[in-house]
């Protein structure tokens, strides 16, 4: 499955925002530099696979989620996991 060419956009962000160079972030994605160029540039078009791998690799899951789904569905996402603690400790006090 591939995602349209406007996420090549996001792949230099992402790497920026992680203070990672294109030979680091080949390393890790075990691509050449000269791909991870490409991929950035719009030059191949990345696959969803290696966007996501891109994403855990740079932790920008958080921007990935908001980007693809709307800030409304990471803010519910954020609420219900500090929810969990509590909900969590009720039932504990329950049993």
């Amino acid at each position: 499955m591939q995602i349209t060419q406007e996420y090549h956009k996001l792949l230099r962000q992402f790497r920026k925002k992680a203070r990672m160079t294109q030979e680091e972030i080949a390393y890790e994605l075990n691509m050449t530099q000269s791909t991870v160029s490409k991929l950035e540039s719009g030059k191949h078009i990345v696959d969803i696979q290696t966007f996501m791998n891109w994403v855990r690799v740079t932790n920008c899951e958080a921007q990935a989620a908001v980007m693809m789904f709307g800030a409304d569905v990471l803010n519910n996402a954020l609420t219900l996991l500090q929810m969990i603690p509590a909900f969590i400790g009720g039932v504990l006090l329950w049993i």
